[in-house]
This record gives structure tokens, C-alpha cells and sequence, in this order.
């Protein structure tokens, strides 16, 4: 099996990653992005349409050509946690994190003993499908796994201090992920991203985050000059507008153009 590249040791050596959020259950598309140079691909459990079996697939395409598959599930839930890792994802993102009790919930469904009580299972994608390794399987996908929280309401913002407090958080997290519009609602400018309250808070986050040995995540719903501003921030894990959205602007472009170059007696 091919293994994604190691986004984990990146970023912990600080490195910036982008990759889009990923909707549609295609093995083919996953590939076509990771031949692109995407760093990763967050396969969306909660809000695409996946199943189990095509998740599988999804994540060997990215194996295949170095992207990382990172799993969005649907809720912070130790089954769909377990199945996500154990298919070979290199790791999961968890949404509606709101708590140190939630994130609590999450460390222990990703990781082995002694960071979590990971269920143990050789017999799986993860595992090599064989239990010939027993004694470095747990130890290597501790090492290998990242784990990303991701706060979507104000309740994890305002604990974001509280959950920055776990023990050891730094080995246990690989990133968080704080979304600009839910900041901007917490402090008062709900939808406002671009007001300067949101984003002196959303700086100081993202600095409170770095400091404790964490990746700070963000979502850009543009490019260029929202990326820079992203990036001059500190944010290190970048996610992209949907590969459905992408797709769909993509085409529009196109045929906004033929409609432009077209015979005007043929336009509509």
C-alpha cells in the first residue's frame, strides 16, 4: 500500500497545506486533485453523499498519487472514527467540537493506548490485513494518525483556551480548525469575516494554537488575496471551496466565454 505523504511531520515542522473539501464520491476525481499537488483531500462523511466502500476507494486514489485523505465524519463518534482509520485514511477531522469533554471524546476514539483506546484491530486496511506486526501497529498509527478538531460554534471558541489545556495536547491534536464565520458571530459581527474585531480574535487564536504546538486550520471561500491573508496569519492547514463548487465554476467559465464568442444570432 502506498502511503499519502507524511502531513503530519509538516505540520510540525510549521509547513503551510492546502486541499479542498471533497463532496462527491469519486475515486477518479480524488486522483485528478491529487496529480494537482494538493497536499490533501478532506473527504466530507458529514455532508457527501459516501458510503463506507466508496470512502475506501476515495482513499486509495490518494494514497496512490501522495495526497493525504483526511476524513470528515459526521459526528464525533467512536464508530465512524474507527472505520475511517482503520480503511487507511490518514487521519479524521471532528466536527462540532465545543468542549474539553468533546475533545477528550475525539483523542481517545483516534488514538491507541497510552494517548487513547483506539478499538484494536490488525485485520484491516490500516493494519496490513495481517497481525504480523502486532508489536509496532499500535506505536506506528499513534505516530502516523492525524487528528484534527474542528470548532464550529461559539461554545468551542469561547473553550478554546480550556481545551488548549489538555495534557500533552500537542501529541494528542495535529490541528484545529476555527471557522471565520462562526468567530465573527461569537464576537458580536455575525457574517462580517472581514470586520477588524473578527480578525484581530481570529489572529489571537490562531496564535494561542500555534503556541501550544498546533496547527491552526482555516477555510478560504476565495483566492488570492484571501489565501495571503490566511497565510500572513499563521494558518498552516488551508481548506479549498468544494470540488463540486470548483467543477461547477469551472464549467461555468467556460461556457460565460463560448457565450461571449458565439454568433449573436445564435445566443439565447
Amino acid at each position: 500500500m502506498m502511503r499519502s505523504n507524511d502531513l503530519k511531520n509538516r505540520l510540525k515542522e510549521g509547513d503551510v497545506v492546502a486541499g479542498p473539501w471533497c463532496v462527491l464520491p469519486s475515486p477518479d476525481l480524488i486522483e485528478i486533485i491529487g496529480r494537482t499537488g494538493m497536499d490533501f483531500a478532506i473527504l466530507d462523511m458529514e455532508h457527501g453523499p459516501h458510503s463506507i466502500q466508496s470512502l475506501v476507494n476515495m482513499v486509495r486514489a490518494a494514497d496512490a498519487c501522495g495526497c493525504a485523505p483526511i476524513v470528515r465524519v459526521a459526528k464525533n463518534d467512536e464508530a465512524l472514527i474507527l472505520h475511517a482509520l482503520d480503511i487507511g485514511a490518514t487521519g479524521v477531522i471532528v466536527p462540532h467540537i465545543e468542549s474539553c469533554e468533546d475533545a477528550y471524546k475525539a483523542i481517545s476514539y483516534a488514538k491507541y493506548h497510552p494517548l487513547g483506546n483506539r478499538g484494536f484491530s490488525p485485520y484491516t486496511r490500516a493494519g496490513g490485513y495481517s497481525p504480523k506486526d502486532l508489536k509496532n501497529h499500535t506505536y506506528e498509527q499513534n505516530n502516523r494518525t492525524v487528528l484534527g478538531l474542528l470548532l464550529e460554534g461559539i461554545e468551542g471558541i469561547n473553550n478554546l483556551d480550556e481545551i488548549l489545556a489538555i495534557k500533552g495536547i500537542s501529541d494528542k491534536i495535529d490541528f484545529i480548525y476555527i471557522g471565520a464565520y462562526d468567530l465573527s458571530q461569537a464576537v458580536g459581527h455575525p457574517g462580517e469575516i472581514d470586520h477588524p474585531q473578527v480578525r484581530n480574535h481570529l489572529k489571537t487564536c490562531i496564535n494561542k494554537i500555534k503556541k501550544s504546538g498546533i496547527a491552526p486550520g482555516g477555510y478560504v471561500a476565495k483566492n488570492g488575496d484571501d489565501m495571503k491573508w490566511m497565510c500572513d496569519l499563521g494558518m498552516q492547514i488551508i481548506t479549498l471551496l468544494p470540488d463540486c463548487t470548483l467543477i461547477y465554476d469551472a464549467f461555468a467559465s467556460v461556457i460565460h466565454t463560448f457565450d461571449e464568442i458565439k454568433p449573436k444570432e445564435r445566443r439565447k
